[in-house]
């Protein structure tokens, strides 16, 4: 156990077993994620209905979301173990209100365009890479190290919430400001400072010697040279290689090829959350029944097959079919979601997460810009053949089937995990 992560423990008996600390940050990612389903939703919404932007343009921004990852993946790490990382969570969160604020300022101005959205959703990519590596430090700091399974939970059941929330309250706020609706989750990063602000001191800087250079290139070698690793990292290049192509391409399909209002849009997506929520409800008991590895590697194979239903339409309503087909979705995400921290970070210590997460999130976070524009130019240029409808189901089948192959690397990782578990045992 980190001594981070001891010090955390006599906090239990503070109201939340695990921790005021945690409570707050719970409290933060949660008003957080919810604003920021209001941003995910709004833009292409946005591109679509008032930039009337092509489906090559939607992807372009789409891969901006994820553009910083190559760009500053390799040092976020290396950085954020340098600095205090409760405090740079916190700078990450007012960089990130701004560069949301400023697309309603350039719609109010008159000045809002393709290249304004690509660079503001560019400035929040880039600060969430610096804020994600201290977001997966945090939990370790702050919650003893028997609660990680159950405070992982408890943030993706936040996350599953804001996913049922979020689409619904993104359209009802679109629906009545426009794009003045990004003034909440502008707000939400506020609630998540403040919170940082009020948490104890955590995450004071882990590692002072050896260069960047150093630190980066073993953050790279620990994941490929443990087999855990190595196996998660695969499963993970591989499914954001083809599950990008599917979520850039489905507002497209739902808008444009079935004709799907921005309302019916919304609350299909809320509805489909559902099953997310639920996901996070079930994936530590089925983690403890089945394994952690095993849990993952189906979740993965099913995650993937079931973004297949979308096909059902139009031959039955949109609407319910795309609601039920991302309830399946979101369910097994949810899942992939709570067992691959705790597998990763059993393999590390907290002297070298920032490394190792950040090699991580480098290497499999790396390929989702290219696999969103390769989602958006491949509409666009089958459209002309195929039609709009055909060309955006097309494109969603192609991508899903690749992500599907992510189940193959996943499959070794039990036994592993069961070996490793029996040499700690036998030590």
């Amino acid at each position: 156990m980190t001594a981070e992560a001891a010090r955390a423990r006599p906090e239990e008996s503070k109201g939340s077993p695990l921790g005021r600390s945690f409570s707050l940050f719970w409290a933060g990612q949660t008003v957080s994620l919810v604003g920021d389903k209001v941003t995910v939703f709004v833009v292409p919404t946005l591109m679509i209905f008032v930039l009337h932007a092509s489906a090559l343009q939607v992807g372009v921004v789409a891969m901006a979301q994820y553009l910083g990852i190559p760009l500053l993946g390799p040092v976020a790490g290396v950085l954020v173990d340098r600095w205090d990382k409760r405090r740079t969570m916190l700078v990450c969160d007012l960089v990130r209100l701004a560069a949301v604020a400023a697309i309603p300022l350039g719609y109010a101005l008159d000045v809002l365009s393709t290249p304004l959205l690509f660079g503001c959703v560019a400035v929040i990519s880039g600060a969430t890479i610096f804020f994600n590596v201290g977001y997966l430090v945090a939990v370790p700091a702050v919650v003893p190290e028997d609660g990680m399974v159950r405070a992982y939970s408890r943030l993706e059941g936040s996350g599953s919430v804001a996913e049922v929330a979020g689409p619904s309250v993104a359209a009802a706020l679109y629906g009545a400001l426009g794009v003045a609706a990004l003034l909440v989750d502008a707000a939400s990063y506020l609630v998540s400072a403040v919170c940082f602000r009020y948490m104890r001191p955590w995450g004071e800087r882990t590692v002072e010697e050896g260069s960047i250079r150093e630190r980066l290139t073993l953050g790279f070698r620990l994941n490929w040279a443990d087999p855990v690793l190595r196996r998660v990292v695969l499963a993970a290049v591989t499914l954001n290689s083809g599950g990008p192509v599917f979520v850039t391409v489905l507002p497209v399909l739902a808008y444009r090829g079935l004709g799907v209002q921005v309302g019916v849009f919304g609350a299909a997506m809320s509805v489909s959350a559902l099953g997310a929520l639920l996901g996070a409800v079930v994936a530590p008991r089925l983690s403890r029944r089945f394994g952690l590895g095993r849990t993952m590697a189906w979740s993965l194979l099913l995650h993937c097959l079931v973004g297949l239903g979308v096909l059902a339409a139009p031959a039955l309503p949109p609407g319910p079919v795309i609601a039920v087909t991302m309830g399946c979705y979101g369910f097994f995400m949810s899942c992939i979601n709570v067992c691959s921290a705790p597998a990763r970070q059993s393999r590390m210590s907290a002297r070298n997460q920032g490394a190792m997460h950040a090699a991580f999130r480098t290497v499999t976070w790396g390929v989702i810009p290219l696999a969103a524009l390769v989602g958006g130019l491949a509409v666009t240029l089958l459209t002309g053949p195929l039609g709009i409808l055909d060309a955006t189901r097309a494109v969603t089948a192609g991508g899903t089937l690749l992500a599907a192959c992510s189940f193959l690397p996943a499959l070794g990782l039990q036994p592993l995990l069961d070996a490793a578990g029996r040499s700690e045992v036998g030590a």
